[in-house]
């Protein structure tokens, strides 16, 4: 077989990506031609991409090319695959069409870009959501996905053109570019030029009819309702009249918390942060908070869940935060812990634990490991050359170096990371290196050092991720970065350090060393579990029973998803390992980063002095957690996510639910006598409460929280069609429907306030008191809308939940915590 392909064609990007199915099927000759180039002998203009086939005949559609390519790699393809590619070439591709000619050709941005191929990406984001599946056809990659992947990638590859709000869309899209076919078909196509390497094609093309005469339209569509089956309708009424008693009762508190043999134990860990600093937003956002929710969310399903945390205390940087204080590093441990035990505290996270690792359980975990690799020949000594002060009279550790990095030029690269492009870097390949302590300039010594022996354990470590990996909720991105690891070969790492404050090296002639923080860090989840229960192998020596969900931002994943495996896996203790990797991108601040030492973004403690409430931080934080791509803190659109979706959306529902039944009904629920159009908003607040599990099961925790916005949507459009404000003054059945439209709302503002709970549990638990909520309403989240609140059920005072933010006050805060200077830092 022959295929034709050009650089800059569309068509090409899926073709190319398909092709690598079909790899060791048959023998594929790639041929580049010309745009121009006419290598079909019938047609009378030029085509592209072509497959000539082995008897001659062509195929000159992309989708059959790349349909033909599936085919030989043995996929097969059902119903609703081509019902996708038909989609594709009928509906997707007038609009993307428009979308590039925008874009490329007349060289407008925006909405001018976006507005034609808007709904095209917001059906694929509500397929992809409402079937919840990773793929548009199913649980694997079908043809559909690469044709469409193709199609949307020059366009997509920007995120501004991508809506974060279509979260199964980013997680969908990511998931295909971070694959080696699709990467190597990007690259040939766009030549690293981005979408202008479509220019000279796009130019050569007609313009799209789609782009006559039409409109683009800037006003919010309503809320689409997905079309209702009677099953389903029935199903939910059903569900509906069962009611609270239809809940299994209350899980009894136990402490400590321990697995239970025959139910879903779920252990919940988020990355241990650095003592020696106040987190920022991004620190909480990508480990912290996000961990919280899916710990709220288990207690609420009822599973057995231990949620832990504690301050990562060991290592260079905390000596150099003590020796920038004048304190021991002990002291500054004391000072740092209880200072993230606050924030937290005030960020309403719910840990079952909040440890340190500067512990004895800590020393003997980490040194048992150890001895264990140890005996077992997975330990490597070696010599290392290494930076040394001659007037501090010492070793000079990875952050004790400071420097120019060797591979952007970054002129305050550490001696271990460069910040502003992310490469581990050796401390002796800095440029001009300086001491961080002296500011002299170090000389190279040799030191010798234990190396964690990588290699030897690779097989262990691929064979573990093959059983684990798939099926398991691994975020793309982790499942990217453990595999770049393992596609470039491992290779040992150094373990211990020239340093004092650490755990010690229980090994003869290494007494003067302590462990490299990145290699015992991990251990510290295992040791402050230790140190909460002398229980803690049944969490932490039982594979069989426990699910370990690790929370974290990407930069962790190496040291959770490979370094932490392999020591546990070498140990042979029969180690719980993780199942369910989350990891996020960066949250960045405004236009640039996060930077403690130029005072540029909003740190844990900064947040409490704004007076606007954690919920309210937590709500904005989650709306914009990075779950596909990098996301940015906004003041501005925190003031409108706070005033639109908080104030007048959700707020505005609930107050407007329980103040009709004070005003109109003596502070008593009404009777309910259900219409057909009451009974399918059961069915549709059913479907999406169900799509709501769905995606916290995945740990989806940004697009799950949409759900929760959708329904207060419903809401608020049920009261507005109902009016019962007006049909309370009318007849008899007229406040008959004033009464059964305000008990539907009011349990539906009912079932929102559990709903809340993992995000907002402050504005969840007002929520409660308001509607003298019943306790197992609180505690237990139902698959379907129950019946909460019967007729005759007393509310409480019901009140405003959420106050109104002015642009003077979140204006102040940004030009407060704002410099000019947005580059890499902390």
């Amino acid at each position: 077989m022959k295929l034709f392909v050009s650089e800059g064609a569309p068509g090409t990007l899926p073709v190319l990506a398909a092709a690598g199915r079909a790899q060791g099927r048959a023998q594929l000759h790639i041929s580049t031609v010309g745009p121009e180039e006419c290598v079909v002998p019938f047609l009378t203009r030029p085509k592209i991409p072509v497959l000539q086939l082995d008897n001659g005949n062509y195929l000159f559609s992309t989708n059959a090319i790349c349909r033909y390519f599936f085919l030989l790699s043995g996929s097969e393809q059902d119903d609703l695959t081509n019902q996708w590619l038909e989609w594709e070439a009928t509906e997707l591709q007038p609009a993307l069409s428009a979308s590039l000619y925008y874009l490329v050709v007349q060289g407008k941005k925006g909405e001018d870009v976006l507005g034609p191929i808007r709904r095209a990406l917001t059906h694929i984001d509500h397929s992809l959501s409402r079937r919840s599946c990773p793929f548009l056809a199913g649980e694997t990659e079908s043809v559909a996905d690469i044709v469409l992947w193709g199609a949307l990638y020059p366009l997509l590859q920007d995120p501004a053109y991508l809506p974060e709000e279509l979260g199964a869309l980013h997680s969908w899209f990511q998931t295909l570019s971070s694959q080696e076919p699709c990467q190597r078909a990007a690259e040939t196509v766009l030549k690293k030029q981005g979408i202008l390497a479509l220019r000279p094609y796009l130019q050569k093309q007609l313009q799209p009819s789609f782009l006559e005469g039409r409109a683009v339209s800037n006003e919010p569509e309503e809320e689409e309702l997905a079309t209702l089956t009677e099953e389903e309708i029935a199903i939910a009424v059903t569900a509906w009249k069962k009611g609270l008693g239809s809940l299994p009762p209350l899980r009894p508190k136990q402490k400590p918390v321990l697995p239970v043999a025959g139910e879903r134990n779920v252990l919940i860990t988020s990355a241990l942060p650095y003592v020696n600093n106040v987190p920022h937003l991004g620190n909480i956002i990508g480990c912290v908070l996000s961990a919280d929710v899916f710990a709220r969310y288990s207690r609420l399903r009822q599973w057995n869940t231990l949620y832990l945390c504690g301050t990562d205390e060991y290592g260079t940087a905390t000596e150099t935060k003590a020796m920038e204080e004048g304190l021991t590093p002990q002291e500054i441990c004391d000072k740092y812990h209880v200072i993230h035990a606050d924030i937290y505290r005030w960020f309403n996270i719910s840990f079952d634990i909040f440890g340190r690792t500067t512990t004895p359980q800590q020393t003997e975990i980490t040194q048992d490991i150890f001895q264990r690799l140890w005996d077992r020949g997975f330990v490597l000594q070696d010599t290392v050359e290494q930076l040394r002060c001659e007037h501090c009279s010492r070793f000079l550790a990875d952050r004790f170096v400071e420097g120019v990095c060797p591979f952007c030029g970054y002129e305050e690269a550490r001696g271990d990371q460069c910040d502003k492009c992310g490469k581990l870097i050796n401390a002796i390949e800095l440029k001009k290196p300086q001491c961080k302590v002296c500011r002299s300039c170090p000389v190279v010594r040799s030191s010798r050092h234990l190396f964690l022996d990588l290699p030897k354990l690779e097989d262990r470590l691929e064979e573990w991720l093959e059983k684990t990996v798939p099926g398991s909720d691994w975020t793309p991105n982790a499942r990217f970065i453990i595999r770049s690891w393992l596609r470039d070969g491992l290779k040992p790492r150094c373990i211990t350090r020239d340093l004092k404050w650490g755990t010690p090296v229980p090994l003869e002639g290494f007494e003067d060393k302590v462990f490299y923080v990145w290699f015992d860090a991990t251990f510290g989840y295992i040791s402050i579990t230790a140190n909460y229960t002398d229980q803690w192998e049944r969490w932490w020596k039982n594979p069989e029973q426990v699910n370990l969900y690790q929370f974290m931002a990407k930069d962790n994943v190496p040291f959770h998803g490979l370094v932490f495996p392999c020591s546990a896996l070498g140990a042979e203790d029969n180690y719980t390992l993780v199942s369910h990797l989350i990891a996020t991108e960066y949250l960045n601040y405004e236009d640039g980063k996060f930077s403690k030492s130029r005072g540029v973004g909003v740190f844990g403690d900064m947040a409490q002095d704004t007076g606007i409430p954690a919920d309210i931080w937590r709500f904005y934080l989650l709306y914009i957690r990075p779950e596909g791509q990098d996301s940015a803190f906004s003041w501005t659109d925190m003031l409108l996510k706070n005033n639109s979706e908080l104030l007048n959306n959700l707020g505005n529902f609930i107050n407007r639910a329980g103040m009709f039944v004070s005003k109109f009904f003596g502070g008593y629920v009404p009777e309910m006598v259900l219409t057909s159009d009451d009974q399918r908003l059961l069915a549709h607040v059913t479907l999406e409460l169900q799509h709501y599990h769905q995606l916290l099961e995945k740990v989806r925790i940004r697009d799950a929280l949409r759900s929760i916005l959708t329904i207060s949507r419903y809401g608020n459009q049920y009261i507005q069609v109902n009016e019962p404000w007006k049909r309370i003054k009318g007849n008899e059945a007229d406040r008959q429907r004033a009464g059964t439209v305000t008990g539907l709302a009011v349990n539906i503002a009912a079932l929102l306030s559990t709903m809340l709970q993992p995000y907002m549990p402050t504005v969840s638990s007002t929520i409660a008191t308001q509607l003298q909520l019943p306790p197992p309403a609180c505690s237990i989240l139902p698959m379907d809308f129950l019946c909460i609140l019967p007729a005759g059920h007393q509310i409480g005072t019901v009140s405003p939940l959420f106050q109104k933010l002015e642009n003077d006050q979140t204006s102040s805060c940004g030009e407060s915590w704002t410099t000019a200077d947005t580059s890499a830092d902390g």
